[in-house]
C-alpha cells in the first residue's frame, strides 16, 4: 500500500527521495512496533532480546562480552548500556563482572534463565522473521540489504562517523 495512503496524506509526495526515505523510516517504525508487540509477552523489550541475540552469537561460548563491545554492535548510546544492562541484571538474564584484565571494564554473560528464555524465544522468532520477509524472495531481500548498505554508506561518508553494526538475528 502507497506510503500516502497509509499516513492518510492529502497531497502526494513532490520529491521521490523524501518519499523513499520516509517509505524506509516507517517501515523501521513499524519493524520496531511489531517487535514490541512480539516480546512484550515475554517481559523483553527489542533492545533487550538485540542484546541476549549479540551475547549468545557474537561471544565465545562461556566468555560473554565487555559492556563496549556491546555498545559498538548495539544501536544505543553509551551511556544507556549501563542502564540496559542494569535493568537486564535485576531479572535475572545476564550478570556483569569484572574482566579479568582491566577491572574498570565489566564482562556481561547470559544467565542459566537467560539462555533459557531465549531458547524459548528464538524458533518463535525465527518463524515470524521468516513470515515478515516471506513477501521477498532471497534475491530481493539481498537487493535490499545492498540499498540500505549503499544509503548508510552514503550517510558515514557525508558525516564521517562509523555506521553501527545491530543484529537481532545469528550473524
Amino acid at each position: 500500500m502507497p506510503l500516502e495512503f497509509e499516513l492518510c496524506l492529502r497531497r502526494p509526495f513532490t520529491l521521490l527521495s523524501h518519499e523513499a526515505l520516509l517509505n524506509i523510516y516507517y517501515s523501521a517504525s513499524c519493524l520496531k512496533k511489531k517487535a514490541g508487540e512480539f516480546l512484550r509477552p515475554f517481559g523483553l523489550t527489542d533492545v533487550q532480546f538485540n542484546l541476549m541475540m549479540l551475547l549468545k552469537y557474537q561471544s565465545d561460548p562461556e566468555e560473554g562480552l565487555s559492556q563496549a563491545q556491546l555498545s559498538d554492535m548495539m544501536l544505543v548510546n553509551r551511556a544507556n548500556i549501563t542502564s540496559l544492562i542494569d535493568r537486564m541484571e535485576k531479572a535475572d538474564l545476564v550478570i556483569r563482572t569484572p574482566a579479568p584484565a582491566d577491572r574498570r571494564s565489566n564482562i556481561v554473560k547470559l544467565t542459566g534463565r537467560g539462555k533459557e528464555l531465549l531458547t524459548q524465544i528464538e524458533p518463535l522468532y525465527t518463524k515470524e522473521v521468516k513470515r515478515i520477509m516471506a513477501v521477498l524472495k532471497q534475491t530481493e531481500q539481498k537487493t535490499v540489504i545492498a540499498m540500505l548498505e549503499k544509503i548508510r554508506g552514503n550517510i558515514t561518508e557525508q558525516n564521517g562517523t562509523k555506521t553501527r553494526n545491530v543484529s537481532l538475528v545469528r550473524v
